[in-house]
């Protein structure tokens, strides 16, 4: 892992918040490369582990100073983030750049070729014989650390904003609904990344949001940095071994090349039931196809965005520590003996070690912290896990004339995060393995979101 902004010397937090004193806007932005060593786990121990370095992994942020503490939002090329993993990266950078924890939002872009994540189901792993087999720990907190230390030095060279910019732009045959529902309502078939089922390419693309969301930054009339928002799972193909930024990193590098200078930060958004499979087969030369048609969804965004005047009072930020539903609240003992279990696959006993950290975590009065960052009369929302595509489009029924962004893959501890109807459809995204959440999360996350969405604008 190597830094692409290097530390001179520790500033001191006091002398960090003068930049937040000086009451005008400003923004830093920094990059750290985030790959992993060869041989390290991907994508938790569930596929080979690195064997080369396709392209490097990034993670990119933003410092947003003067609204009161510094704000930072930070996304990462990693597959997930998760409870001590999560609180862990937020509280190191809270430090670095000298506010607190509940103003930093980190997500990741969700990559499969990509390490991921969570110190206590690892801890558990390890009690269990099967440490360094899901995660690198060590190679976590360096990491951390790295992006703490990147987001502290970029302040050194914040600059002031004047304008910001909104658009969106359509993307054009990538996004398809992953849960095609039969006749009878339940799911016929899942519709995976890459999908070779015979009906995924014929049947309609079905609940998705076709468009890419932009927020850019500007300084008069230099563009100093966008934030983009798209909801889809980002793979073409992956699994043998070799490190990649995938499709929606080959965007994200086409805008860096089509308009310089400019730091483009990109957040995925409610894709959890969401994936390319209607226009992907896992064909090798489908990936740039597939990078091309995002970046082109990007590019109108840009083009089509409208600048306007901004200072300081019209950002605001909101944080909403949330409990979630445990699905099975009362399941540790049957977990316990799945983990202990030898004979099971490694895949299984992790997630049960997955399934014990966050029932344990819930009962001991746990939350998850959901983000509103408000700038004039747009809005984003910073959620947890992999959200179905329908919260991401309630948001913006919430405030219909508003710009509504929304980047989820936060904290995943409750993996995939359904719909109440979801659950009595079926389908592998609502299976007790990969979400712990219950039926109920639905009323939770909206209410949240409803009074996130309530701020006066």
């Amino acid at each position: 892992m190597k830094r692409r902004i290097f530390t001179q010397s520790l500033l001191a937090a006091p002398l960090l918040n003068l930049h937040a004193a000086e009451g005008s806007l400003r923004i830093a932005t920094f990059e750290v490369d985030v790959t992993p060593p060869l041989e390290s786990p991907l994508c938790h121990g569930n596929v080979v582990p690195a064997k080369q370095i396709v392209t490097p992994l990034l993670g990119r942020g933003i410092v947003i100073l003067g609204a009161g503490q510094p704000i930072v939002l930070c996304a990462m090329d990693w597959v997930a983030l998760a409870n001590a993993s999560h609180v862990m990266i937020r509280e190191r950078i809270a430090k670095a750049v000298g506010t607190a924890s509940d103003r930093v939002s980190v997500h990741t872009v969700h990559q499969h070729d990509a390490p991921g994540s969570d110190l206590d189901s690892e801890r558990l792993l390890a009690e269990h014989g099967l440490g360094g087999r899901f995660s690198n720990a060590v190679l976590d907190q360096q990491t951390f650390h790295a992006i703490a230390d990147a987001a502290r030095d970029s302040m050194k060279k914040a600059e002031s904003v004047t304008h910001v910019g909104f658009g969106s732009g359509k993307v054009e045959k990538v996004a398809s609904n992953r849960r095609v529902l039969g006749p009878d309502g339940k799911v016929a078939f899942a519709r995976m990344s890459a999908s070779k089922h015979p009906q995924a390419a014929t049947a309609p693309e079905g609940t998705i949001d076709p468009l890419v969301r932009m927020v850019s930054f500007w300084q008069g009339e230099k563009p100093l940095a966008a934030l983009s928002y798209y909801a889809t799972h980002p793979m073409s193909y992956y699994g043998k071994g070799g490190v990649n930024w995938d499709f929606i990193g080959g965007a994200r590098a086409l805008m860096d090349k089509a308009v310089p200078g400019v730091r483009f930060i990109h957040f995925n958004g409610a894709g959890g039931n969401v994936t390319a499979g209607k226009y992907n087969d896992g064909s090798p030369e489908n990936r740039p196809v597939l990078a091309e048609r995002v970046f082109a969804g990007m590019k109108a965004a840009w083009n089509a965005q409208k600048k306007q005047p901004i200072t300081a009072a019209d950002l605001e930020w909101q944080a909403k520590p949330v409990a979630l539903p445990a699905r099975h609240p009362d399941g540790e003992p049957r977990l316990l003996a799945l983990l202990a279990d030898a004979k099971q696959p490694f895949a299984q006993r992790a997630f049960a070690a997955r399934d014990i950290v966050f029932i344990r975590r819930m009962a001991a009065g746990g939350t998850i912290s959901l983000g509103h960052l408000r700038i004039g009369s747009a809005h984003i929302l910073h959620m947890p896990a992999e959200l179905f595509v329908e919260y991401q489009l309630a948001a913006q029924q919430m405030r219909p004339g508003d710009f509504v962004a929304m980047a989820a893959y936060g904290d995943n501890a409750p993996s995939y995060i359904g719909t109440e109807i979801a659950y009595t459809q079926g389908g592998y995204e609502v299976g007790d393995h990969v979400s712990r959440v219950s039926p109920a999360v639905e009323k939770v996350l909206m209410g949240a979101m409803k009074e996130l969405l309530a701020n006066k604008a």
